[in-house]
């Protein structure tokens, strides 16, 4: 069979007997319209399966109703909760929500910020790569919201790293454990240096040690080089940039025959699905990845729809998971 022809707004006002600026109005503007007959063009319009042109709406309004949310790997679970929150807020608000992978690449969020630009009302950027003036002169072209990186003067939404710091530095050390090592993610990310920062300020504070290795590809298969590299620095506590690099250094630790946590504790940040069933379960600090997709994009509407001068700072709290992954230092 052919495929079926679209109904066209030409094809609703034949139908229904009326104007074709009747039946705009009818779907952009029904207060101009009287009740009965935006009802009847309206049901015209499904019994034909007519939808408004949203490229033609977006002439009319100066609006698209879409927006565009760019992360830096689409496979990494991390992003599942982000995107998540971002299209149930879309679809509340009535818009379309495009995602975007920049392969952990501030080249190629440029090149897509620059390409999708004209076609979105505005972007969410979870842990954006670019430097702060290039995402203030993205800014300038559309409303930005970022998610788990800070700016001075765009939206943002962060994750509370301080105090989430801080309950991994206290739960190792009631652990015995008298240092720790951190391997380090991205030189571009802001979550990495505000969680290095975290640990070692809350290890000095309470007089141990803290080490940062790397910088190390954030997935498993950055582990086999971070674990390597803890076995020869022996030591006892590793927090990991995030759950996907620690357990790639759990594997790589349990194929050099090195037990967690028994001879080394193994931490990690995020709380993705899978940290609760590998093996051993992993330690980890859970952020609120669908509430900061969810408000990332209210951020992104409130500067369209209201133009706010202002953009706000979201910080949302974290939490300590502790699983089988740490334990007490050897005697």
């Amino acid at each position: 069979m052919p495929p079926r022809k679209r109904a066209t707004i030409v094809d609703v006002a034949a139908a229904a007997g009326v104007a074709t600026s009747t039946v705009s109005r009818a779907f952009t503007n029904p207060n101009r319209v009287n009740h009965r007959t935006r009802e009847h063009v309206l049901a015209v319009a499904v019994e034909l399966g007519y939808a408004p042109n949203p490229a033609a709406r977006a002439l009319e309004s100066g609006r698209t109703n879409t927006l565009a949310l760019l992360v830096p790997d689409i496979t990494n679970p991390y992003f599942s909760g982000v995107i998540k929150g971002a299209e149930r807020a879309s679809a509340a608000a009535g818009l379309t929500l495009v995602l975007g992978d920049t392969q952990e690449n501030a080249a190629t969020e440029e090149q897509l910020i620059a390409r999708l630009g004209p076609a979105v009302d505005g972007f969410v950027l979870s842990a954006s790569r670019l430097p702060d003036d290039e995402l203030r002169r993205a800014a300038e072209l559309n409303p930005i919201a970022l998610v788990n990186r800070a700016t001075p003067g765009l939206a943002c939404v962060v994750a509370d790293f301080d105090t989430g710091t801080r309950q991994i530095v206290d739960h190792l050390e009631s652990l015995g454990h008298e240092s720790l090592v951190f391997l380090g993610g991205p030189p571009e990310s802001w979550s990495g240096a505000r969680r290095w920062a975290g640990l070692r300020a809350a290890a000095e504070a309470r007089g141990m040690g803290a080490t940062r290795f790397g910088p190390y590809t954030p997935t498993l298969a950055g582990g086999p080089a971070a674990a390597d590299a803890v076995v020869g620095a022996r030591a006892t506590a590793v927090v990991a940039h995030n759950d996907m690099l620690a357990i790639g250094v759990m594997i790589r630790l349990a194929e050099r025959g090195v037990a967690v946590p028994d001879d080394v504790s193994v931490m990690g940040f995020d709380n993705i699905v899978g940290s609760d069933f590998c093996s051993p379960t992993l330690t980890t600090l859970a952020e609120r990845t669908e509430d900061a997709g969810a408000r990332a994009v209210e951020a992104v509407v409130a500067q369209v729809v209201k133009r706010t001068e202002d953009p706000p700072t979201r910080v949302l709290p974290t939490q300590l998971v502790v699983r089988r992954s740490t334990g007490a230092v050897r005697g």
